[in-house]
């Protein structure tokens, strides 16, 4: 018992990494469907 790993950290560098992969999915989803999200308010604006 005494000599057992400290895992205190594992879980926040988890969380992070859990983080980080949706935060990099996100930005490519706005990056390839940002010019068409665009080009739909534009065609809204320029009806009105």
């Amino acid at each position: 018992m005494l000599f057992l790993p400290r895992e205190e950290g594992q879980g926040l560098v988890e969380y992070a990494l859990i983080l980080v992969l949706i935060a990099i999915v996100v930005i490519a989803i706005l990056v390839l469907v940002g010019p068409a999200v665009g080009n739909v308010f534009s065609t809204i604006v320029n009806a009105i």
